[in-house]
């Protein structure tokens, strides 16, 4: 039960999040630090989630090295300008071969 009342928490904290965003003042949100702020951080959210999701495994840090080759070949692709989807496959091809090379 007490796990229900967390994701309750949880709900309403981001609706309140969500809630205080639409209330802002143009003027906040105008402001070059703000504008700045929202930039960088879904790209700061997102590393760190590459990252948990690549080095963890069962709650402890872990090297897989096959997924550490998925994510060098994700991030090859990304620096040759590959569309999203090519990413995407690229990653996923090379992670299925080393895990089928690695055993």
């Amino acid at each position: 039960m007490t796990l229900w009342w967390a994701i309750a928490a949880v709900c309403l904290g981001c609706y309140a999040l969500k809630l205080a965003g639409l209330a802002a003042p143009r003027r906040v949100l105008d402001h070059p630090r703000v504008r700045r702020f929202a930039e960088l951080v879904p790209v700061a959210l997102l590393a760190a989630l590459i990252a948990v999701q690549t080095f963890t495994a069962e709650g402890g840090l872990s090297f897989d090295p096959a997924r550490t080759a998925g994510l060098g070949a994700a991030v090859v692709a990304l620096l040759l300008r590959a569309p999203f989807l090519v990413v995407l496959a690229s990653a996923a091809v090379v992670t299925a071969l080393a895990r089928m090379l690695l055993g």
